[in-house]
């Protein structure tokens, strides 16, 4: 009877949650945007502002004023790119323009905020995730499909 009992309530939570994975799939709003985020990992992973700070703070060695500047700016690329990748009345290469715009503007903001100590750290780190995302890609000829660029 417990077996039973057990069996009845294991096989209601699959349900339960495959139903629930199934309707967030549903609600998912479809974007022609890359699947591809910031870093080169899931768009919802690594455009997080507090995740990419983290990363920063810790590669960089960030100082609290400079993490409060620098803050605000990853905020407002995140928004400014969510906003762009579900704007549907643009082309995609009007979308890659513009995103490319967002993070060169973004990085530019970004690098004032460094020592030049940083900005070699960050100029190297900038140059090692283009090794990956051109590895990931098939090699230095051929262009990135609209991943963003990391800050």
């Amino acid at each position: 009877m417990k077996h039973k009992l057990f069996a009845i309530a294991l096989g209601g939570m699959l349900a339960l949650g495959a139903q629930a994975a199934l309707s967030a799939q549903e609600q998912a709003p479809a974007t022609s945007g890359p699947q591809q985020g910031q870093w080169g990992h899931g768009q919802q992973h690594m455009m997080n502002p507090d995740r990419q700070l983290a990363h920063l703070t810790k590669t960089l060695n960030l100082s609290a004023d400079q993490q409060s500047q620098i803050k605000p700016l990853l905020v407002d690329r995140q928004q400014k790119m969510q906003a762009l990748w579900q704007d549907q009345s643009l082309s995609r290469e009007d979308r890659l323009s513009k995103a490319q715009a967002i993070r060169q503007d973004a990085r530019t903001k970004l690098e004032a905020t460094l020592n030049d100590q940083q900005k070699q750290q960050f100029e190297a780190l900038q140059a090692k995730m283009q090794e990956r995302r051109q590895q990931r890609m098939g090699g230095p000829n051929q262009a990135p499909t609209g991943a963003p660029q990391p800050e």
